[in-house]
Parts: C-alpha cells; sequence; structure tokens
C-alpha cells in the first residue's frame, strides 16, 4: 500500500467528470482501494474520491460504520424525499477550508464493492453527507460549488475563533 498525493482545488483533474470503471473486481482496483483508504486515514479523512489522488475514475471510499472503511465503484446516488440539511464540510483537495453545504438527509445508492459485486443500501446523516460529497467529485463538483452563500466560507481557525467568541458572549450574556 502506499499514500498517494492529494490534489488540490484548482487542478484539472478535479473539474472533469471521472469515467466508469470498467472491472470493478481488477486487481489494479483493489490496489488503488487500498491506497485510498490508507491515503485518506493518512490524511485524517471521512472520505476520498479517486480524482482526488489524479485517477479519473468513478470510485471512493469512506469511513462506514464501526471505523470500517468501505468502498463505492461506478455509486449511483438519489435523494430519498426532498428534506435537505445544512452542515459544514471540508474537503481534503481544499485543506483549511470549511463551507456550509445543503445536502439531501437520506440518499440511496448503488454500485459495486470491490470483489465486483453489486451493493445497495440508503444512507442518512453523515454517511449520506460523505458519500454525496465525494460522488460529487466524480461529476467534478467541489463543495464551494454546491454552496448558496459564500458568506459561509471560511478557513477553518477563524471558524473556530469566531465560534468560541460566540459561545463567550452567549456565556457572559446568560450570567447577568
Amino acid at each position: 500500500m502506499a499514500i498517494l498525493k492529494i490534489a488540490r482545488m484548482g487542478h484539472p483533474v478535479l473539474i472533469k467528470p471521472a469515467l466508469p470503471v470498467e472491472d470493478p473486481s481488477a486487481p489494479e482496483i483493489r490496489r488503488l482501494v487500498a491506497d485510498m483508504a490508507e491515503t485518506m486515514e493518512d490524511a485524517q479523512g471521512l472520505g476520498l474520491a479517486a480524482p482526488q489522488v489524479h485517477v479519473g475514475l468513478r470510485l471512493f471510499v469512506w469511513r462506514g460504520g464501526a471505523g470500517n472503511i468501505l468502498a463505492l465503484i461506478n455509486p449511483e446516488l438519489e435523494a430519498v424525499g426532498e428534506e435537505t440539511e445544512d452542515a459544514w464540510e471540508g474537503c481534503l483537495s481544499i485543506p483549511g477550508l470549511r463551507g456550509c453545504v445543503p445536502r439531501a438527509r437520506r440518499i440511496r445508492f448503488r454500485g459495486f464493492d470491490i470483489d465486483g459485486q453489486a451493493v445497495e443500501g440508503e444512507a442518512a446523516g453523515l454517511a449520506a453527507r460523505v458519500m454525496q460529497h465525494e460522488a460529487d467529485h466524480l461529476d467534478g463538483v467541489l463543495y464551494p460549488m454546491r454552496m448558496p452563500d459564500l458568506a459561509l466560507l471560511g478557513f477553518t481557525e477563524e471558524l473556530s475563533r469566531a465560534a468560541v467568541q460566540a459561545r463567550d458572549a452567549a456565556t457572559k450574556e446568560a450570567s447577568r
């Protein structure tokens, strides 16, 4: 296994649609998934799409329940219902920044695992958000492109400082 170089915003690989994986069970795909999992863990990420490691193929990995790392090859996602949720996201390809992004609250997914077996299911909450974020990478979409209000995009350090100041001000107000 190997740690792969992560493409950063501005690199052309991140804005091109990725190509389907012809053979999900091919040894080179299994090796790529293992390298992506190791890279994601090293970078302390929650998910990683192949274009982020300079490979224009439709697959991603993410942290599932119980810390398992899962892979979805040639994924298809669709919203379940119309309910959305705004939440803060970061991205290994956009280090140091976070933004508030609306996403479907629940999704249905299908694709293939690294054994070439068809998989499908539903996800909600953080898992649904991560899967949507990673699937966007496969279509050449970065999370700031999904943001309706760029005033809610900022450096992680500044956002943390502002949150602490807001909390301290609220605590001070409540103690009066």
